[in-house]
C-alpha cells in the first residue's frame, strides 16, 4: 500500500512539473465571426464541429489545457489551421469559398473529419445525421450544376486541340518541372481513357488517362497496389453546356499526374504528385512539398493505394490483341 502511494505522490509531482513546460504560444482567442453569405444553421454547425481546429478561436476545455494534453492540442490547432482557416475566409474570392466548402464536407463524409481522437474527448463536436443532411442541401444550392440535373451524355470534343493546354507550345522540353523535380509528359494524349468525373459543383469536367502499364494493370485487376510504372494523367476543363444542354470540355483548366514508383517515391506514399496549370502549363506549387497537399487530399482512399479512380471495365484478352495490332 505504501509503495503504490510512493508510486502515485512521484507520479503526481512528475505531472506537476511537467506543467511548467507548455507549447510554443498560438493564437487562440481572437474572434472569428460568422462566414459571410452562409446560413446561420450552416455556420452554427461549422462553428460547433471545425472552428476549434480550423479557426483563430479556440474553445479550450480544461483538461485541453493539461501537459501533455497540450501538446497534442497545439499540434493538431496549428496542422488544421494550415490545411484549412475559416478566419480568413473573407479573403477567399466566392468561387474559392465554395470550393472550401465541398472539401470541408468531402472531409466529413470521408470520416476524415472531425478526428475521432478529438470527437472522443469533444462529443459534442460530433456531427449526426441532421447535420450532414443539412450541410448536403445548403451545399447543393450553391452547386455551379445540380446534380440532379437531367443532362446528356458527355460529348466528346469537337476539335481536341482546342481543350488541350497550348497548341502553341510545341517544344515540350520547355516547360518547366514541377519543384519536386517531375518532368511535364506530353505523351499522355496518346494513352487511354480510363474513366471521367463531372465536379458539378464547380462546372468543371476530367477525364483520367492512363499509360500501358496502368491500363494492363486494370485489364489484369492488379490495382492495389498499382505496379511501379503505372502512370495516371487527369485532365481538367471548365463544363461547356450546348443549347441543346449537352456537357462538352470546354477550356483547359490543368493537367495532374500521379507516377507509381515504390521506391522513388516511398516518402510520398509510393507515388510522384505533379499538377501544370493553364494553356501555359505553369507547374503548381510553392515549394517541394507541394505534393503533401495531394496525399492529404487523396487520404480518404490510402486502402486503395491512394487512387479515386475507379477504371473502366478493360478485358485482358482485348488488350492483348490490340497491343499485338498496335
Amino acid at each position: 500500500m505504501k509503495k503504490g502511494l510512493k508510486i502515485f505522490a512521484i507520479l503526481l509531482v512528475a505531472l506537476i512539473a511537467l506543467q511548467f513546460w507548455k507549447p510554443e504560444e498560438i493564437e487562440y482567442s481572437t474572434p472569428t465571426k460568422d462566414l459571410t453569405n452562409v446560413p446561420a444553421e450552416v455556420n452554427t454547425i461549422l462553428r460547433n464541429s471545425c472552428f476549434d481546429c480550423h479557426s483563430n478561436t479556440v474553445n479550450l476545455a480544461w483538461f485541453d489545457k493539461i501537459t501533455p494534453a497540450n501538446f497534442i492540442v497545439a499540434s493538431h490547432i496549428t496542422d488544421g489551421r494550415k490545411a484549412l482557416n475559416f478566419s480568413d475566409w473573407d479573403k477567399l474570392e466566392k468561387p474559392k469559398q465554395s470550393a472550401t466548402l465541398f472539401y470541408a464536407f468531402n472531409k466529413i463524409l470521408s470520416g476524415e473529419m472531425p478526428l475521432k481522437s478529438y470527437t472522443a474527448l469533444h462529443p459534442s463536436a460530433k456531427l449526426d445525421d441532421r447535420s450532414i443532411a443539412v450541410l448536403k442541401n445548403y451545399l447543393t444550392t450553391i452547386a455551379a450544376r445540380k446534380p440532379s440535373q437531367e443532362i446528356a451524355p458527355v460529348a466528346a470534343p469537337k476539335d481536341v486541340e482546342k481543350v488541350l493546354p497550348n497548341k502553341k507550345i510545341t517544344d515540350y522540353t520547355k516547360v518547366k518541372p514541377t519543384l519536386n523535380n517531375i518532368s511535364y509528359i506530353p505523351d499522355f494524349r496518346n494513352w487511354k481513357a480510363i474513366s471521367t468525373s463531372d465536379r458539378f459543383d464547380n462546372g468543371s469536367m476530367r477525364i483520367i488517362y492512363g499509360n500501358e502499364i496502368a491500363v494492363r494493370a486494370i485489364a489484369e485487376h492488379q490495382t492495389n497496389p498499382w505496379p511501379d510504372g503505372a502512370i495516371f494523367a487527369k485532365t481538367a476543363w471548365k463544363q461547356k453546356t450546348e443549347a441543346d444542354g449537352t456537357i462538352s470540355a470546354g477550356a483547359f483548366i490543368q493537367v495532374e499526374f500521379m507516377i507509381k514508383d515504390s521506391k522513388k517515391y516511398e516518402a510520398t506514399k509510393g507515388w510522384g504528385w505533379a499538377r501544370w496549370k493553364g494553356n501555359d502549363l505553369k507547374p503548381y506549387g510553392d515549394n517541394a512539398n507541394f505534393d503533401q497537399e495531394c496525399i492529404s487530399c487523396h487520404n480518404p482512399v490510402k486502402n486503395n493505394d491512394y487512387v479515386f479512380t475507379t477504371p473502366l471495365h478493360l478485358d485482358v484478352n482485348k488488350f492483348n490483341i490490340y497491343n499485338k495490332t498496335k
